[in-house]
């Protein structure tokens, strides 16, 4: 998720609460209309449900495509990729192991071994991006 997005969805979030704490002149008292909410009950539910779609919308559906790209990443990983851990040790795949783990070289001769969710999906991309447009 991007930050600049951060303020619209605070501000979206901050409207749909206010709206959904207006109670009408009286209806705490049980006088101003059907009821004890006075008809508000209703738009209640509407600005809630408003609410929860706004959060599905900005937090959990980018996270969920994150996470889907991620494993996607991982499985396409092959013998030879260059690649950047999340502690940020660059290296080339050498060998993958059928236990989840990867053998990298980090130098001419020196093997570590690594699980393959320790790879960073965007340092990897980024490295790997000025060899791909050094190519073209």
């Amino acid at each position: 998720m991007k930050l600049r997005s951060a303020p619209v969805i605070t501000g979206i979030a901050f409207l749909l609460i206010s709206l959904t704490a207006c109670v009408p002149p009286g209806a705490d008292q049980g006088k101003g209309g059907s009821g004890q909410g006075g008809g508000m009950g209703g738009f209640q539910f509407i600005f809630l449900g408003l609410m929860i779609l706004v959060f599905w919308l900005f937090f959990i559906r980018p996270q969920a495509k994150r996470a889907k790209n991620q494993k996607k990443f991982i499985e396409d990983l092959q013998r030879g990729d260059k690649i950047v851990t999340i502690a940020g040790i660059h290296g080339t795949i050498n060998k993958i192991n059928e236990d989840g783990t990867l053998n990298i070289e980090i130098s001419p001769g020196s093997y570590i071994k690594i699980e393959k969710s320790a790879i960073s999906m965007d340092w990897t991309a980024a490295l790997n991006k000025p060899a791909a447009a050094a190519k073209k």
